[in-house]
Protein backbone atom coordinates (compact mmCIF):
# COMPACT_ATOMS: atom_id res chain seq x y z
CA UNK A 1 0.00 0.00 0.00
CA UNK A 2 1.03 3.21 -0.86
CA UNK A 3 1.35 6.14 1.37
CA UNK A 4 -1.89 8.38 1.45
CA UNK A 5 -1.71 10.77 -1.14
CA UNK A 6 -2.08 14.02 0.97
CA UNK A 7 -1.27 16.49 -2.42
CA UNK A 8 -4.76 15.01 -3.50
CA UNK A 9 -7.01 17.32 -1.34
CA UNK A 10 -8.05 20.69 -2.06
CA UNK A 11 -11.10 22.21 -1.88
CA UNK A 12 -12.89 23.06 -5.27
CA UNK A 13 -15.94 25.55 -6.04
CA UNK A 14 -19.27 24.18 -7.92
CA UNK A 15 -21.40 26.42 -9.91
CA UNK A 16 -23.28 27.93 -7.04
CA UNK A 17 -19.97 29.41 -5.55
CA UNK A 18 -20.45 26.49 -2.77
CA UNK A 19 -16.88 24.54 -1.89
CA UNK A 20 -16.47 20.72 -1.25
CA UNK A 21 -13.40 19.19 0.11
CA UNK A 22 -11.49 16.37 -2.20
CA UNK A 23 -9.96 13.81 -0.96
CA UNK A 24 -8.69 10.47 -1.16
CA UNK A 25 -10.83 8.00 0.81
CA UNK A 26 -9.73 6.43 3.78
CA UNK A 27 -10.29 2.74 5.14
CA UNK A 28 -11.77 4.82 8.17
CA UNK A 29 -14.23 6.42 5.60
CA UNK A 30 -16.39 3.72 5.59
CA UNK A 31 -19.36 4.41 7.67
CA UNK A 32 -19.51 7.74 5.50
CA UNK A 33 -19.30 5.73 2.02
CA UNK A 34 -22.04 3.46 3.38
CA UNK A 35 -24.12 6.24 4.49
CA UNK A 36 -23.43 7.45 0.81
CA UNK A 37 -24.51 4.82 -0.81
CA UNK A 38 -27.73 4.44 1.55
CA UNK A 39 -29.14 8.24 0.91
CA UNK A 40 -28.94 7.56 -2.84
CA UNK A 41 -32.33 6.78 -4.22
CA UNK A 42 -32.77 3.52 -5.49
CA UNK A 43 -32.02 4.57 -9.46
CA UNK A 44 -29.03 6.09 -8.56
CA UNK A 45 -27.32 2.87 -6.72
CA UNK A 46 -28.81 1.09 -9.52
CA UNK A 47 -27.27 3.42 -11.96
CA UNK A 48 -24.12 3.23 -9.74
CA UNK A 49 -23.50 -0.57 -9.38
CA UNK A 50 -25.82 -2.01 -11.80
CA UNK A 51 -27.56 -3.65 -9.57
CA UNK A 52 -30.43 -3.13 -6.82
CA UNK A 53 -29.10 -2.63 -3.47
CA UNK A 54 -29.97 -0.49 -0.22
CA UNK A 55 -26.49 -0.56 0.82
CA UNK A 56 -22.54 -2.15 0.26
CA UNK A 57 -21.94 -5.05 1.79
CA UNK A 58 -19.04 -5.73 3.89
CA UNK A 59 -16.86 -7.12 1.94
CA UNK A 60 -17.81 -4.45 -1.07
CA UNK A 61 -17.60 -1.97 1.60
CA UNK A 62 -13.90 -2.70 2.73
CA UNK A 63 -13.13 -3.22 -1.21
CA UNK A 64 -14.20 0.78 -2.26
CA UNK A 65 -12.37 2.40 1.07
CA UNK A 66 -9.16 -0.09 1.90
CA UNK A 67 -7.29 1.05 -1.42
CA UNK A 68 -3.99 1.07 -2.05
CA UNK A 69 -3.52 4.23 -3.77
CA UNK A 70 -1.59 3.24 -6.64
CA UNK A 71 -3.89 0.72 -8.73
CA UNK A 72 -6.73 1.75 -6.98
CA UNK A 73 -7.70 5.42 -6.25
CA UNK A 74 -10.95 6.90 -5.31
CA UNK A 75 -11.95 10.38 -4.03
CA UNK A 76 -14.50 11.69 -2.47
CA UNK A 77 -16.01 15.25 -2.27
CA UNK A 78 -16.86 16.22 1.10
CA UNK A 79 -19.14 19.22 2.42
CA UNK A 80 -19.10 19.28 6.58
CA UNK A 81 -23.16 19.42 7.64
CA UNK A 82 -24.12 20.28 11.46
CA UNK A 83 -20.00 19.31 12.38
CA UNK A 84 -19.82 16.61 10.52
CA UNK A 85 -18.23 15.67 7.15
CA UNK A 86 -20.16 14.33 4.68
CA UNK A 87 -19.61 12.62 1.31
CA UNK A 88 -21.59 14.55 -1.75
CA UNK A 89 -19.43 12.54 -4.42
CA UNK A 90 -17.10 9.80 -5.20
CA UNK A 91 -14.80 8.93 -8.32
CA UNK A 92 -12.23 6.40 -8.51
CA UNK A 93 -10.31 4.41 -10.77
CA UNK A 94 -9.05 0.70 -11.30
CA UNK A 95 -5.74 0.41 -13.04
CA UNK A 96 -6.32 -2.18 -15.70
CA UNK A 97 -3.26 -5.23 -15.56
CA UNK A 98 -1.91 -4.14 -18.41
CA UNK A 99 -0.72 -0.43 -16.32
CA UNK A 100 -1.91 1.64 -18.97
CA UNK A 101 -5.73 1.64 -18.88
CA UNK A 102 -7.90 2.63 -16.26
CA UNK A 103 -11.45 1.50 -15.33
CA UNK A 104 -13.60 4.68 -13.43
CA UNK A 105 -16.80 4.97 -11.72
CA UNK A 106 -18.28 8.17 -10.37
CA UNK A 107 -21.31 8.76 -8.27
CA UNK A 108 -23.09 12.05 -7.26
CA UNK A 109 -25.71 12.49 -3.84
CA UNK A 110 -29.10 13.17 -5.39
CA UNK A 111 -29.33 16.38 -3.55
CA UNK A 112 -26.05 17.66 -5.32
CA UNK A 113 -26.41 16.50 -9.06
CA UNK A 114 -25.95 19.47 -11.23
CA UNK A 115 -24.12 21.21 -9.07
CA UNK A 116 -20.45 20.11 -10.70
CA UNK A 117 -19.53 17.72 -8.18
CA UNK A 118 -19.29 15.02 -10.58
CA UNK A 119 -17.05 17.61 -13.04
CA UNK A 120 -14.99 18.53 -10.17
CA UNK A 121 -14.36 15.18 -9.14
CA UNK A 122 -13.86 13.71 -12.37
CA UNK A 123 -11.26 16.53 -13.08
CA UNK A 124 -9.18 15.29 -10.52
CA UNK A 125 -9.12 11.70 -11.02
CA UNK A 126 -8.49 12.23 -14.72
CA UNK A 127 -5.49 14.67 -13.28
CA UNK A 128 -4.45 11.51 -10.94
CA UNK A 129 -4.46 9.18 -13.84
CA UNK A 130 -2.32 11.22 -15.83
CA UNK A 131 0.35 11.82 -13.32
CA UNK A 132 0.04 8.10 -12.68
CA UNK A 133 1.29 7.60 -16.04
CA UNK A 134 -2.48 6.24 -17.23
CA UNK A 135 -2.98 6.59 -20.66
CA UNK A 136 -6.64 5.62 -21.52
CA UNK A 137 -9.77 5.91 -19.11
CA UNK A 138 -12.82 3.97 -19.57
CA UNK A 139 -15.89 2.45 -18.08
CA UNK A 140 -19.01 1.04 -18.22
CA UNK A 141 -22.47 2.80 -18.37
CA UNK A 142 -26.35 1.53 -18.39
CA UNK A 143 -27.37 2.79 -21.67
CA UNK A 144 -30.48 4.16 -20.42
CA UNK A 145 -28.44 6.33 -18.11
CA UNK A 146 -28.67 8.80 -20.49
CA UNK A 147 -27.26 11.79 -17.63
CA UNK A 148 -24.22 9.71 -17.46
CA UNK A 149 -23.97 9.78 -21.34
CA UNK A 150 -24.44 13.55 -21.84
CA UNK A 151 -22.00 13.85 -19.16
CA UNK A 152 -19.26 11.68 -20.59
CA UNK A 153 -19.33 13.19 -24.06
CA UNK A 154 -19.03 16.27 -22.42
CA UNK A 155 -15.41 15.33 -20.70
CA UNK A 156 -14.95 13.81 -23.88
CA UNK A 157 -15.63 10.06 -23.99
CA UNK A 158 -16.06 8.33 -26.64
CA UNK A 159 -19.77 6.08 -26.59
CA UNK A 160 -19.60 2.47 -27.96
CA UNK A 161 -22.16 -0.12 -27.92
CA UNK A 162 -21.14 -3.20 -26.33
CA UNK A 163 -21.46 -6.15 -28.80
CA UNK A 164 -24.10 -8.31 -27.60
CA UNK A 165 -25.30 -5.89 -24.94
CA UNK A 166 -27.68 -3.71 -25.45
CA UNK A 167 -27.81 -2.61 -21.96
CA UNK A 168 -24.45 -1.07 -21.34
CA UNK A 169 -22.76 0.64 -23.37
CA UNK A 170 -18.62 1.36 -23.40
CA UNK A 171 -16.94 4.56 -22.66
CA UNK A 172 -13.14 5.81 -23.09
CA UNK A 173 -11.04 8.09 -23.58
CA UNK A 174 -7.46 9.19 -23.59
CA UNK A 175 -5.62 10.89 -20.77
Amino acid sequence: MKEYPGQLERTRYLLDGRSVRVRPIRASDAPMEQDFVRNLCPDSRYERFMVSLRELPPDKLKYLTDIDYDRHLALVATVVEAGREVEVGVARYVVDPDGQRCEFAVAVGDDWQGTGVAGVLMFTLMDAARARGLKIMEGLVLANNHRMLKFARQLGFSVQHCPGDASTVHIERAL
